[in-house]
């Protein structure tokens, strides 16, 4: 019986050793995620109830920062720029993803090239690629506006400083340089998919359309549906390209949340409002997220 007991003893002991061995490992990436990301999100919840312009003393102001949200222009302007966004950003992003992945699936000369070429964009550095974006599509001194002039097109597009088209700009700077890693992720899908089923398929007399509608879409609406929800999260929380491309102008035909947030933040230095934004958009993203769910359900 002692024996048994010193067995277990020394078993417990070896297993609160790896134990401890094993957050050991873990302690620093814990830490620093409390630290930096935990921590700041809690005092965003907190803050959200709170006036406080980083110097003076906070004060207490209950709902008042959320009821002003609805006598708020900027935010709704915002608002509404960011679903267009979205809206714009998202399908055109999975349809020229998927097309990428499709064609660049075959066995082509030189495939590996392309797809290192398609993916360049999203790892390259976004100051670098917005620069030759903005020179690319310059209104007067473009090569793009330089092409449609001579193919005869007189109403020549502003592009990023026309309020007109600057959505229209963020849009398609967001399509080039998203696309790629996307479209890695498609082709990770289209090589899942059995080779089998387009063989039945083919003595079953069907043609390429007839395979992509009943075979490729169907196996890829799992991959589709991540995609989905991992490029409407991008795009609610998009910052970074509005900002090097556009600075939200011109006016405010730009102007989507995230930017909203930074300039309440750090511009005005009103952080308690720009907290209740923040949780505003929280609220949104993940409803849309929770709806996404349910629909997929709904067709599995």
């Amino acid at each position: 019986m002692l024996a048994t007991n010193q067995r277990t003893d020394l078993a417990r002991r070896k297993e609160v050793r790896r134990n401890l061995v094993a957050y050991s490992f873990l302690a620093p990436n814990l830490l620093g995620f409390a630290v930096f990301t935990l921590g700041p999100i809690l005092f965003a919840f907190v803050l959200a109830f709170l006036s406080w312009d980083g110097s003076n003393i906070i004060t207490f102001v209950a709902l008042d920062n959320f009821r002003r949200l609805i006598d708020d222009d900027r935010f709704f302007t915002a608002l509404l720029n960011t679903v267009l966004y979205a809206a714009g950003t998202v399908p055109l992003t999975m349809v020229c993803s998927l097309t990428l992945a499709i064609f660049l699936n075959r066995k082509l000369h030189g495939r590996n090239f392309f797809r290192t070429i398609s993916f360049f964009p999203y790892v390259a550095s976004l100051v670098a690629v917005a620069i030759v974006w903005n020179m690319i599509f310059n209104p007067s001194k473009g090569p793009v506006n330089m092409l449609l002039g001579a193919l005869g097109v007189h109403d020549l597009p502003g592009w990023a400083a026309d309020k007109d088209w600057a959505m229209i700009t963020v849009i398609l700077f967001s399509v080039w340089k998203n696309m790629g890693y996307y479209m890695i992720i498609y082709l990770a899908g289209l090589q899942g998919i059995s080779p089998e089923l387009y063989e039945a398929a083919s003595l079953d007399g069907c043609n390429g359309w007839a395979k992509f509608r009943r075979i490729t879409l169907p196996q890829l609406a799992p991959t589709s549906f991540f995609v989905l929800i991992m490029i409407t999260i991008q795009c609610f929380k998009v910052y970074d390209q509005i900002y090097m491309i556009t600075q939200a102008g011109p006016g405010t035909s730009t102007l989507v949340l995230v930017y909203h947030i930074y300039n309440t933040a750090f511009v005005s230095w009103n952080l308690g409002y720009a907290s209740a934004i923040a949780m505003a958009l929280f609220i949104l993203v993940l409803a849309i997220t929770v709806i996404q769910f349910r629909v997929e359900k709904s067709f599995a």
